[in-house]
């Protein structure tokens, strides 16, 4: 089940917020949401719900376990333990089948490779699991004694199949007493709805494009087409994204939750760190506490930290070398940044250090979409020029000429949206002392999101797939 299905917009959760607010007491509130996230997250494959109660039992059980144990040996090895597990299971999953033929084309092996489908979610709550783990360990937050609340941290729906890889110390005052105003659910819907047309409207349609391009053998297409196309997908790939996170944070604001921001609008950047502190924060954030300072070889190592931070992010995408790729890729500018330092890097004028970040980011999407190097060959001699040379591929096609004039009104809405124009808008009005004024501004925002409603809705209905880009991470 995915947040922009229909059924889930108009039974699954109206139904869930109707029985919710039934309830008086906050554990029969818990109790049904955690019925309600199970379901949820079993509708596709109910099998994966074992694992998911095995990885929360496990997870619980030994958090129990470290805070008891003290400092000492057994702490860390409990902690080690659990720890251990919980990649285990991920490598299991996830990884199994690529390194399986890593090991077959490097020893000329021919050991069958596991065909394991990877459960919805597994790398964000396995996550959520080991953050878990380690803040207790350290002492940032108690361990949860009632199993049922630590099962609703983990299992709650809006973050459970692709993120915010939410921190238990974000949800731990929540999941024993909290109240629910009507800011919240007026922010929560607003934020649900908006989520819903990133998604619907910006992101579907810019997926369009790209699979007319990217979908194909791109061997021939042009030096503009590779730009524009790849350009694109940054944008869809950010929508996607962030309209899931805004849906998220959205209808957990409904229940009374508040996570954090996930993204910042990251194409506002002036440096690829930066870029990395916008974007996709959850998880930038997890490796920066929890890896970048980890021993290695019994030192806390500076580049080896960091070298492993982007291998371990790439890796996190999947199981492909595209992605390690990728992950290196971003690790190498952050290397280079860190050499220039700060201070030459703000010394550089602002128009050249956004367009060295566009460049920058717009390649290293196109390493993300191609799983199949051989396309990524080509998507690089075609982006700098080579194809032109090599393969006497054109500099501009009419294809893409002809793509660009029948989407010119979603390029620009795209663009547009990618900076923070609303937000500031809406600031501005909430600021409005004049009573009269921010009663329309609040009504009609109220009215914007009932038609956008309306709208995604109408497009829902012959649309036949529409699942949000991460859920494979």
């Amino acid at each position: 089940m995915a947040f922009s299905d229909l059924f889930f917009l108009f039974l699954f959760l109206p139904l869930c917020l109707v029985i919710y607010f039934r309830a008086r007491r906050i554990q029969t509130k818990n109790t049904i949401l955690i019925i309600f996230s199970l379901i949820f997250y079993a509708w596709g494959k109910p099998v994966w719900l074992l694992l998911l109660l095995g990885s929360a039992v496990f997870n619980w059980f030994f958090a129990l376990k470290i805070k008891e144990a003290g400092e000492g040996q057994l702490q860390k090895t409990l902690i080690g333990i659990a720890v251990v597990a919980n990649l285990v299971m991920l490598l299991v999953f996830k990884y199994a089948g690529f390194f399986v033929e890593i090991v077959n084309g490097i020893l000329r092996t021919r050991i069958p490779v596991p065909s394991i489908s990877q459960p919805v979610g597994l790398s964000f709550y396995t996550f959520m699991a080991i953050s878990y783990i380690m803040d207790v360990a350290w002492e940032t937050s108690e361990p949860q004694k009632r199993f049922s609340d630590f099962l609703l941290y983990i299992s709650f729906f809006p973050h459970m199949t692709a993120g915010p890889i939410v921190r238990y110390e974000t949800m731990e005052n929540d999941l024993r007493a909290r109240k629910i105003t009507n800011s919240d659910m007026y922010e929560g819907i607003v934020r649900l709805c908006l989520g819903l047309a990133k998604k619907v409207i910006i992101a579907d349609g810019l997926n369009t494009i790209v699979n007319s391009f990217f979908g194909n053998d791109i061997s021939g297409l042009s030096f503009v087409g590779t730009w524009y196309t790849v350009i694109i997908y940054s944008m869809y790939v950010y929508f996607d994204f962030s309209g899931y996170s805004d849906m998220a944070i959205g209808i957990a604001r409904m229940f009374g939750f508040h996570f954090e921001e996930n993204f910042n609008y990251p194409f506002m950047c002036s440096t690829i760190a930066e870029f990395w502190n916008r974007w996709h924060i959850s998880l930038g954030s997890f490796f920066r506490d929890y890896l970048l300072y980890v021993p290695i070889f019994g030192k806390r190592r500076k580049y080896g930290g960091l070298f492993l931070v982007w291998f371990s992010t790439g890796l996190w995408h999947g199981a492909s070398w595209n992605y390690i790729f990728w992950g290196l890729y971003y690790g190498l500018f952050m290397l280079l940044e860190t050499k220039i330092g700060k201070k030459r890097l703000k010394s550089w004028p602002v128009w050249w250090k956004h367009i060295y970040c566009i460049l920058v980011i717009a390649i290293g999407f196109g390493i993300f979409y191609f799983e199949d190097l051989r396309q990524l060959g080509y998507f690089f001699r075609n982006i700098f020029g080579f194809g032109m040379i090599t393969a006497h591929t054109p500099f501009l096609d009419v294809i893409t000429r002809s793509s660009f004039r029948s989407n010119i009104f979603l390029i620009l809405a795209s663009v547009l949206l990618c900076f923070p124009v609303f937000p500031k808008f809406r600031a501005y009005m909430d600021n409005k002392r004049e009573d009269e004024v921010f009663a329309i501004w609040k009504q009609g925002l109220i009215v914007i999101c009932a038609v956008l409603m309306v709208v995604c809705a109408i497009m829902l209905v012959d649309s036949t797939s529409h699942t949000f880009l991460y859920w494979q991470f």
